[in-house]
């Protein structure tokens, strides 16, 4: 009696452990929504498109001449960019650093202006007019071939994190 006692407790245990483990796991939909893919082919330049990926929205700016030109002139624009083939992108989550405003972007003059208290980025998401701190951040990403995941820490986004260009 003692022995089938213990035996259905065992086999109790066993079953309430599992099921707590089960509970405590993401769901399939979460563990999707820390992902996301963008097929970096289908933007055109100049046209500022807004992702969004975790809650939080995503700035996707393919890069024309003109504004290349213009990075290559300011020491670590370039660096803030991100090359998928033959295109340069800007890719930043598009919260302001100063108080997590949405900027605007104004494609004529190639920036974006914070609204709230003034600050101005340029195409690359570096900081132009303070108040902000820093640049736009740059959410962690992974290539692969024309395609960018974002929620995976690829090897040019380590390299970016390392030098500082993004937290």
């Amino acid at each position: 009696m003692g022995k089938a006692f213990g035996a259905v407790a065992g086999v109790g245990a066993v079953a309430s452990l599992y099921a707590m483990k089960k509970s405590w796991d993401s769901l399939p939909s979460v563990k999707a929504a820390g992902f996301t893919t963008l097929d970096m082919s289908v933007y055109n330049e100049n046209e500022l498109v807004i992702e969004k990926w975790r809650g939080k929205p995503i700035f996707v700016l393919r890069q024309n001449a003109a504004m290349l030109e213009k990075a290559k002139q300011r020491d670590g624009d370039m660096d803030r960019l991100i090359k998928v083939g033959d295109a340069y992108y800007m890719v930043c989550i598009g919260l302001c650093t100063h108080l997590g405003c949405i900027p605007g972007y104004y494609p004529d003059e190639m920036g974006f202006l914070c609204a709230c208290h003034g600050g101005q980025y340029d195409v690359t998401a570096n900081v132009t007019k303070a108040p902000p701190p820093r640049g736009l951040d740059i959410p962690s990403f992974k290539i692969e071939g024309t395609k960018l995941v974002l929620g995976e820490e690829g090897p040019e986004y380590k390299k970016m994190k390392e030098s500082g260009i993004t937290l």
